[in-house]
């Protein structure tokens, strides 16, 4: 424990499931007090506290809805008074998946609301918590917010948001020694693609003839597409680390596929597109096999 800091309260959303879920469990098992911030289920909140100890206390939160984040940050500040957060974890997150020319704008906005404006409105809400224990933000960014892969859509889009705006907020923050530390992760078993996929078939349901004609291998190919990840306890080890280390990242890649986008990352663009552009052109050889 000698490279390591000790265990206090931390904040986390998007814990209702998947990622956040497996991170919140994980903190709790460390010693951490969690708060654990639950789209408003109650159920949800009750599965989760009979996985953890006492020291886990599941809190409600729409980090859409303004009235929501604060009756949260009321709640967690009632808890622990003037000690402060020593974390806050921003997990919450959507899917949108599909090519631009036709993604309906509505649907964009939800996930923008969710993925980035969600993140800045938790953070803007509970800062001064942070900000009285020195504190730490993580938040749970993407390998999507190192390239905007075709067809990524307003996923890739908020995560490359929420990645520039960790790094501003990394350096605002450096007077109060808060440290600011963003998770990449590539793909993880979670329900997320699953929910992408349904998405997706439904966009491709209202296309008319002439946008499917021109993007239905690619519909095809998304709303059928099972994702083999790492298991999201990895992204939790990951977020231990940035919480507990004596000097943490700026940036934790996880997984083998991320570490590989962030070497293309760093690429030529027209090198980049033409590697995009052959594995788009995957799908429709795929379909032409499939017939």
């Amino acid at each position: 424990m000698n490279n390591r800091l000790a265990p206090a309260a931390v904040f986390v959303t998007g814990a209702s499931g998947g990622i956040g879920e497996a991170i919140a469990t994980r903190l709790d098992k460390e010693g951490f007090r969690v708060f654990a911030g639950i789209f408003p289920n109650e159920e949800d909140g009750a599965k989760l506290k009979e996985k953890t100890s006492e020291r886990l206390t599941p809190v409600l939160i729409n980090v859409t809805d303004a009235a929501s984040i604060s009756s949260a940050r009321e709640t967690v500040e009632a808890a622990i008074g003037d000690a402060g957060l020593s974390g806050l974890v921003n997990c919450a997150g959507v899917p949108g998946i599909g090519p631009v020319e036709f993604f309906p704008i509505e649907a964009a906005k939800r996930i923008f609301d969710v993925n980035f404006f969600g993140a800045m409105a938790v953070i803007q809400a509970f800062l001064p918590m942070v900000r009285r224990a020195k504190g730490r933000i993580v938040n749970i960014s993407s390998d999507a917010g190192l390239i905007s892969f075709p067809f990524g859509g307003p996923y890739c889009f908020s995560k490359f948001a929420l990645e520039a705006m960790s790094d501003s907020l990394r350096v605002e923050l450096k007077p109060w020694d808060i440290s600011v530390s963003v998770v990449e992760p590539g793909n993880v078993q979670t329900s997320l693609w699953e929910r992408a996929a349904t998405e997706v078939r439904n966009q491709a349901e209202a296309l008319s003839a002439e946008a499917h004609a021109m993007y239905g291998p690619v519909y095809d190919h998304w709303s059928n597409l099972k994702v083999q990840g790492i298991p999201p306890e990895r992204v939790a080890g990951a977020v231990l680390k940035a919480l507990t280390a004596r000097r943490p990242k700026t940036r934790y890649v996880v997984g083998s596929d991320a570490r590989f986008v962030s070497v293309v990352a760093r690429l030529p663009d027209r090198i980049r597109d033409e590697i995009a552009l052959r594995i788009v052109r995957s799908y429709e050889s795929k379909d032409d096999k499939a017939v």
